[in-house]
């Protein structure tokens, strides 16, 4: 499995690249940089597979910031366990129904656990792929769209979704996760899984050393 996790870190470096070389390409454009913080807060879902990238980051970081990401993270499943009782590790959300986790509030702004005092991320380098594709649409070389959604601090003067100066090799790059994940899931259960999602504010919760992935149990509502 760590040579999966180093294929799919691999992978998200062709994802910073097609995003840095946007940013470059629209300097006035594309207001993401570094220290700019809103998008990273609130509740939002990652793989399996990025939430053991995440914690393979998290233990690179000095005791006393693991310490405070992880009770960070606790705050945020206390609030969590109000609406979902008994919510506990790995945090699977494979037993719920999509509208109970796809519907998190827009307005939470309680930023990630991640992030540190400074809006900067303290995992960058080991961050999920959906940090790395948010704010801009993602729109294949064929024009084929995987998300029309874009921060609202972005392409305020033009319509990125008309620029395919902004298109990269999406298609390409969500079929070598899947299959990245499919070989992930299969190692760690013995069977490979689609699937298989968490909620990104409690992966410093997640014990993978402990958890029974062999004869796995869904959370479900009551």
């Amino acid at each position: 499995m760590p040579d999966i996790i180093e294929q799919y870190s691999s992978l998200l470096e062709t994802i910073d690249s097609w995003f840095k070389q946007t940013v470059q390409k629209f300097p006035q454009e594309i207001h993401c940089q570094s220290g700019c913080r809103g998008c990273c807060r609130g509740f939002f879902d990652v793989t399996l597979l990025d939430a053991a990238l995440a914690l393979r980051g998290l233990e690179q970081l000095p005791l006393s910031q693991r310490e405070a990401i992880q009770r960070k993270a606790e705050l945020r499943l206390a609030e969590l366990q109000q609406r979902w009782p008994g919510f506990a590790s790995p945090f699977l959300l494979n037993g719920l129904p999509d509208s109970e986790w796809t519907a998190m509030p827009e307005e939470d702004v309680t930023p990630c656990p991640f992030l540190g005092d400074d809006a900067r991320c303290l995992i960058y380098a080991y961050r999920p792929m959906t940090c790395r594709l948010h704010g801009l649409p993602n729109i294949d070389f064929s024009g084929e769209s995987f998300s029309d959604d874009f921060c609202s601090l972005n392409f305020t003067g033009v319509d990125p979704l008309l620029l395919p100066q902004i298109r990269g090799a999406f298609r390409q790059a969500f079929t070598a996760e899947l299959d990245l994940f499919r070989a992930y899931t299969s190692a760690l259960t013995g069977t490979p899984m689609n699937e298989l999602d968490t909620l990104l504010p409690l992966v410093p919760l997640i014990d993978f050393d402990r958890t029974d992935w062999r004869n796995l149990t869904f959370y479900t509502l009551s």
